[in-house]
């Protein structure tokens, strides 16, 4: 039996020149290589069609902040910024659909690494590890079907 649960996307992230922090737009085209206008440093880590869109949400931004870190939208490198989301039933194969024609597959959780160290007190980067906190992590995903995303965009998650 599957379950639906829905959010919008609060930031659209990109940066041109690769790595983090990643910085809003208003819209972006979702293609089967990723966000355009968007570029990764280090492909054995990040970007190809397994990884071709970073995924976090803004409650856990929140708690994070709550927490003493300097996290924020984009500052860990995810392109979408989800809200409204219950981060923690997000399963690895859910699908999301967003706005009128984008579709997404999680394909994995997204490994920290210490580039990320600025948005963390102390750079404790590891604080997104899923293996030390399960359901605290970015996630990835590949592209099932490509279209523009807007920010405000519905997202509904299949799982």
């Amino acid at each position: 039996m599957s379950t639906s649960l829905y959010g919008r996307v609060l930031q659209i992230n990109v940066n041109p020149r690769g790595g983090v922090p990643k910085y809003a737009v208003p819209s972006a085209e979702i293609t089967l290589n990723g966000v355009l206008g968007d570029k990764q440093r280090d492909h054995r880590y990040h970007g190809g069609v397994e990884r071709a869109v970073s995924l976090y949400a803004l409650e856990r931004i929140e708690a994070l902040r709550a927490e003493g870190h300097p996290i924020g939208p984009g500052t860990t490198g995810e392109n979408l910024t989800l809200a409204g989301i219950d981060w923690a039933r997000l399963k690895i194969g859910a699908h999301l659909l967003i706005g009128e024609w984008v579709e997404l597959e999680l394909t994995g959780f997204a490994v920290p690494c210490s580039t990320i160290s600025d948005s963390f007190r102390n750079g404790e980067f590891k604080r997104l590890a899923e293996k030390l906190h399960p359901g605290w992590s970015r996630v990835y995903a590949r592209v099932r079907a490509e279209g523009i995303v807007r920010t405000d965009d519905r997202v509904i998650v299949n799982s």
